[in-house]
């Protein structure tokens, strides 16, 4: 099967009582098409890398290198297995529900073409966060999601323009290391010889390195 954005989902403002800032976007619903483009840092900037995207905790989600978040229906349609219960496309946040494509193992670093005139490239793993654990209302699920360990991947805009659904999706680029998004999830969730690996790799953005550094440096002592 080819690779194609199966949905293509977007966010509005909602209430958020898991966190602080009390509004969330995490509620995507699908669209027919949108505007990507690159949003800027992740402070001062403009949140999601799709038009008409909301994003509530500006702190920890948003800017170039979480532009956009990708999520495969092969892994929905597991988790569905698993929990006993339908998942439609965008409830766990996602922006594009791809088909055919392994997000998971997609390298650091590798860019993708989506339709005709966007490219973007993958940046890293989604950590799961309270407000993901309060929109699936699943006992232990940042720990369920954490230990199964496929995360889909964050996405920065090389290239803007629109993405309608039903786009196909095609890797046109890959790095020569061999980093991908389930060894970079298992980095930032506590694994040292993966935070290792990946800081050697040279995988990272510059903001996500340093955090990642002062991680294994402090629990390294």
């Amino acid at each position: 099967m080819s690779a194609r954005v199966l949905s293509l989902n977007v966010g509005r403002a909602e209430p958020n009582p898991a966190k602080q800032v009390g509004v969330t976007g995490i509620g995507k619903t699908p669209v027919g098409s949108a505007v990507l483009r690159a949003p800027g840092p992740k402070h001062g900037g403009l949140g999601s890398g799709l038009e008409g995207d909301f994003i509530g905790d500006v702190q920890h989600h948003g800017g170039d290198q979480q532009a956009v978040y990708a999520f495969a229906r092969e892994e929905l349609d597991r988790w569905e297995e698993r929990l006993g219960r339908p998942l439609a496309n965008g409830l766990f946040g996602e922006n594009l529900t791809t088909t055919g494509l392994d997000v998971d193992a997609a390298l650091l670093g590798e860019r993708w073409a989506v339709g005709e005139e966007v490219v973007l490239e993958v940046c890293g793993p989604r950590i799961p966060c309270a407000t993901f654990q309060a929109r699936m209302g699943e006992k232990g699920w940042v720990r369920r999601f954490t230990e199964v360990g496929r995360s889909g991947a964050y996405l920065s805009v090389v290239t803007g323009g629109t993405v309608r659904s039903g786009d196909a999706v095609e890797v046109v680029s890959r790095p020569d290391h061999d980093v991908d998004v389930v060894v970079a999830f298992r980095a930032f969730t506590g694994d040292l010889d993966a935070a290792r690996r990946v800081l050697d790799a040279g995988a990272l953005g510059a903001e996500d390195a340093a955090e990642l550094r002062e991680t294994v440096e402090r629990r390294s002592r």
